[in-house]
């Protein structure tokens, strides 16, 4: 018999279901063209739960989102806390793991160099294991992730999932997405699962939310393209701007799309339009952060303002926004800056605290200028940020990255000349080939900083 409890409810329940499922039968993945049910995956969980070393906590870097399903659920049934670095990069991956003395590393690939303690997911066999254990249960307040932010504006930095935090976040997440989609669908996500929005988006939902989720992470158009062929419809596409912008400019033809789903960076709205223009299908937009997760979307085409979650509260300061959420143990400062609307259920975004900028008594944000800067025909990428280093008067200066084959940088400065006031010009503004993006398309500020000293030596 199913459990059933209210998930914004602030007393959970003592334990709380690893997988709902309504039946063994029900497809929780599409792996190599085929379905997965949800008893074989129980079981491939189980099978690798077995062979985990004793540890409390272990960095999962499967690549195969199945695979990092598997990891994931038999790393909580252990007990055990999933670690999720900002990025898989063998520097981050080791940072992690120093500040959690005893840990091991997981992956589903011989890796060469590997982490210190890796352990290789076993090879799964075919068939559900026979045996009736039922579905398990864990303890709610169990720490079952700790993600790390992308060190967009500094050092990662930790914070702690509990599963209970996870059932109140799906939840939210389920209901926006049920309302737009209907009761059943099959994600393809081009984010890793490691990010929180992949967590969100294509673990937790297969595991909570009864959705058929693609086991690849597929990068290419065409790749996007073939995975979303491998799934029935309705199909529910968990992207970024990055990988939307390259899918709309490659011309392909995508199978049907009930919705397309996306965050990590702002979506322009020329950019949603477009997108769903092309491929027939409305753009969610979803808000939140590492601390947070997912607490407000928008149909970014035809919304301005952000749409909160049930239950969630927002309480702007002078320093940022406190977020109430079912998913928080207690609300959260974020150094988002927002204006609500006249019923409390809306907000517009105004900028981050540390973005704003004011010199000579004018005030721009960095997002702004950034905006601006992509706005220049010609501009492919581009990021406006802040330096270290300040004047006597404590003005910190501004530079700019800028990819752009058919422009030089002064044709640059002088389309911004012509958008921004004079104070805010980058000094120096320098073209680059590519941005330092990470995975899931973010710029972690010690790369943007590091690329604009090899260019530029002597700022």
């Amino acid at each position: 018999m199913a459990i059933v409890y209210d998930t914004f409810q602030r007393e959970a329940p003592q334990r709380l279901a690893l997988l709902q499922a309504d039946t063994p039968e029900r497809v929780l993945a599409w792996r190599d063209g085929r379905p997965v049910s949800a008893a074989q995956f129980l079981s491939h969980v189980r099978q690798a739960a077995v062979t985990l070393p004793g540890a409390s906590a272990a960095v999962n870097l499967c690549e195969d989102r199945y695979a990092f399903l598997v990891a994931f659920c038999a790393i909580v049934l252990r007990g055990q806390t999933n670690l999720l670095p900002s990025s898989r990069a063998p520097q981050a991956v080791d940072e992690v793991m120093a500040a959690h003395p005893g840990c091991y590393a997981i992956g589903e690939q011989t890796l060469d160099p590997a982490p210190a303690h890796y352990h290789r997911l076993p090879m799964l066999s075919a068939e559900p294991a026979a045996g009736d254990e039922g579905w398990p249960q864990i303890p709610a307040d169990q720490v079952v992730a700790i993600g790390y932010t992308s060190g967009s504006t500094g050092t990662p930095s930790a914070n702690l999932k509990t599963w209970r935090s996870f059932h109140a976040s799906n939840a939210g997440n389920l209901a926006m997405l049920h309302a737009a989609v209907g009761a059943r669908f099959g994600v393809v996500a081009t984010v890793p699962p490691q990010h929180m929005y992949g967590m969100e988006m294509s673990v937790l939902l297969p595991l909570l939310g009864g959705v058929g989720v693609h086991a690849g992470r597929p990068f290419f158009p065409a790749d996007v393209a073939a995975a979303l062929a491998g799934l029935p419809a309705p199909r529910v596409l968990v992207t970024t701007p990055v990988h939307l912008r390259a899918l709309v400019e490659s011309g392909i033809a995508l199978p049907p799309l009930a919705a397309m789903v996306s965050a990590t960076a702002p979506m322009p709205p020329e950019l949603a339009q477009a997108a769903e223009q092309r491929f027939g299908a409305p753009l969610q937009e979803v808000f939140g952060s590492t601390e947070t997760c997912v607490f407000a979307s928008r149909r970014t085409t035809i919304e301005a303002d952000w749409r909160l979650y049930p239950d969630v509260h927002l309480h702007p300061q002078p320093d940022g926004t406190q977020v109430d959420a079912p998913q928080l143990d207690a609300p959260r400062l974020l150094a988002d800056i927002v204006s609500l609307s006249a019923d409390g259920r809306g907000f517009r975004l105004r900028g981050r605290q540390a973005d704003m900028l004011e010199i000579a008594g004018k005030r721009a944000s960095l997002g702004d200028l950034t905006r601006r800067l992509l706005a220049i025909p010609g501009v492919q990428d581009g990021v406006v940020f802040q330096l270290d280093d300040g004047d006597t008067l404590g003005v910190h200066r501004i530079a700019a990255l800028a990819v752009a084959p058919g422009l030089d940088e002064h044709a640059i400065l002088d389309a911004l000349r012509r958008a921004i006031d004079p104070v805010f010009l980058p000094r120096p503004l320098l073209k680059v080939d590519a941005l330092p993006r990470n995975e899931t398309g973010k710029l972690p500020r010690a790369a943007l900083l590091d690329l604009l000293v090899r260019h530029h030596p002597h700022p």
